[in-house]
């Protein structure tokens, strides 16, 4: 999955880069699976404005994704690899034996023709789904479950792993890509091996265009707004922020707590924040 640049014919050309797609088998998705997608522009359900600089964008359909690999001992054949536009990672369609069909994360490594499995009884190999009670020690692991059948919710981003440093009782110890270890239950479903299209963190969007195009809408600093706009704003030409950083709304914006998650905090064994 490697990059490809362009001849800096104009500014926005200049250093873009974007990936060559060449692991991709199809441009046409599987209709089934597809579900039509509303935009929310960062509203709530409310219709009110939460998170700001979202708007715009491409059309894109939703793709179900199989997030939770439940169907165990049926072997499934990847039959495609697809360009999904709500995610970083690329994503399979599987052909299961069965004759059912669905769509799978894509691991680095994994290509059209593999056959993965999911269950209790799979070989711990890149692309199978299973209980991380039966994944070995040291084992790389994405999409992991932190709730046993709720299916995986983190490490889903292309290129990310976890990996799995130790089991005590009913819970296993797992190192995300943040740093953080954490722990999990052994009855949580894991697969193994990395998220693909590892290049994708190396993509340089080159000009604000393609920011568009994802939905994204313009950010402005805070210094050179008013100061009755941003606490950062007003004086003359240039200059500094005058205190420590702050939000449009005065509260801290660096190094400030906000996360209230007491029974997910209880987990963690190791914070990403410590060095």
């Amino acid at each position: 999955m490697p990059l490809r640049s362009y001849k800096p014919t104009s500014p926005g050309l200049r250093g873009m880069t974007r990936s060559t797609f060449e692991e991709i088998t199809t441009d046409q998705p599987y209709k089934p699976l597809l579900e039509p997608q509303k935009r929310g522009s960062g509203r709530n359900n409310a219709g009110r404005l939460t998170v700001r600089h979202r708007g715009g964008g491409e059309k894109t359909h939703y793709r179900r994704i199989d997030f939770k690999r439940d169907k165990f001992g049926v072997p499934a054949r990847v039959a495609t690899v697809e360009y999904d536009p709500n995610r970083s990672a690329r994503i399979g369609l599987l052909h299961y034996r069965d004759g059912e069909k669905r769509y799978m994360l894509l691991p680095h490594g994994v290509k059209v023709g593999d056959v993965v499995v999911s269950g209790p009884e799979a070989e711990a190999r890149v692309g199978n789904a299973l209980p991380i009670a039966n994944i070995p020690l040291g084992s790389t692991i994405h999409n992991i479950e932190l709730v046993a059948g709720r299916g995986g919710q983190i490490v889903r981003s292309a290129g990310v792993s976890a990996q799995l440093l130790a089991k005590e009782g009913d819970y296993a110890q797992v190192r995300l890509p943040s740093g953080e270890v954490r722990r999990v239950s052994i009855k949580c479903m894991a697969t193994v091996g990395q998220v693909g299209n590892l290049d994708h963190e190396n993509q340089n969007l080159g000009k604000a265009g393609r920011s568009r195009h994802m939905g994204r809408r313009p950010e402005v600093r805070g210094v050179v707004m008013n100061p009755r706009d941003h606490p950062h704003g007003g004086g003359e030409g240039k200059s500094p922020t005058g205190m420590p950083p702050k939000t449009p709304w005065g509260k801290p914006a660096m190094g400030y707590r906000t996360r209230r998650g007491k029974t997910t905090s209880q987990a963690i064994v190791r914070s990403r924040h410590r060095k």
